[in-house]
């Protein structure tokens, strides 16, 4: 087998390209259950920003409207979620897969009804890459990261400075006091409810941006569920990465690296025996179950994450 299929630029380019979304879902995922709430609804997230991006897009022709009209669906949905398991305590998993049912239903219903059989319009603007020359003299890297999109780039950057808010700043220390004992964070002045619901709402806005880099960045159109899975993968990272950015991130390039490697492998025989393709899409499925199954139980999760609470004031 050809090494090129394994470790090649055009593996390792679709490895950053393929870890974006799943990392920036993985990324609201650390948020909002280092607040103690956990947001099942990523999925639907990812699915309300690449829709409503792309409407934007159509209308205005404005791509910063377009990233910004995303990112509210994506808090606007998330904010029904904070509504239902913060200030009315509802179980939070089954108010995250109403939600992304009602988000799935809800963008594919949309997509039919303006935009029927022909799809969305391909004139629409387009997130930029960033071009870096000076890397294409450098094997496999050059070709890796020297013409990715500027998300990409963003997404790194936000893992940078979630890693420090987090464990370098008073509102991080409060944000995860929230998570681990909000009882004991009450008592000192920390507003329990206010910490969660802007954490709930940062988490559906990184999810949003997720689905923005599938529809604006790489498809360029909508598609139904086309987010295929990848909020719930972010979830995974989450675990795999032990509820921190740079964890979360390490462990979204090792399911895009999955992913990626589905796709060099078809077409490739071991043995004279070519590998069917519908076994090959199933690697990153596969990794993500092994990563949960493996580290769930040695990682630990926020002392109070997915637990209602109650101030003593109510």
């Amino acid at each position: 087998m050809n090494i090129e299929v394994l470790i090649g630029a055009g593996v390792l380019a679709a490895t950053l390209r393929l870890a974006t979304p799943i990392a920036l879902a993985a990324l609201g995922g650390v948020v909002t259950e280092r607040s103690g709430v956990t947001n099942i609804a990523l999925e639907g997230c990812m699915l309300m920003g690449a829709f409503f991006a792309i409407f934007a897009a159509d209308k205005t022709g404005s791509l910063p409207v377009a990233i910004l009209v995303g990112l509210i669906a994506g808090v606007a949905l998330a904010g029904l979620h904070a509504l239902a398991s913060i200030t009315f305590r509802a179980d939070q998993i089954v108010s995250g897969m109403a939600l992304n049912i009602l988000a799935l239903g809800l963008t594919s219903y949309l997509d039919y009804e303006l935009y029927g059989t022909t799809g969305t319009p391909a004139s629409l603007p387009g997130v930029p890459t960033v071009d870096l020359g000076f890397l294409s003299a450098i094997p496999v890297l050059g070709g890796a990261f020297g013409h990715q999109s500027s998300i990409l780039w963003v997404t790194f950057l936000l893992v940078i400075v979630l890693e420090l808010f987090l464990f370098r700043t008073v509102p991080g220390l409060r944000l995860r006091a929230v998570g681990e004992h909000p009882r004991a964070a009450e008592t000192v002045g920390i507003d329990v409810r206010r910490t969660r619901y802007w954490a709930v709402l940062a988490s559906g806005a990184l999810a949003a941006l997720g689905g923005v880099y599938l529809s604006m960045a790489v498809a360029g159109s909508f598609t139904d569920g086309m987010t295929n899975g990848k909020g719930f993968i972010g979830l995974a990272a989450m675990i795999f990465g032990r509820w921190k950015p740079v964890g979360a991130l390490i462990a979204s390039l090792i399911f895009g690296y999955g992913d990626a490697l589905s796709v060099s492998l078809q077409g490739v025989s071991i043995a004279d025996v070519r590998i069917p393709v519908q076994l090959l899409s199933t690697i990153p499925y596969v990794l993500t179950i092994l990563a949960v199954a493996g580290f769930v139980g040695r990682s630990r999760a926020p002392a109070a994450d997915g637990l209602p609470y109650e101030s003593e004031g109510h």
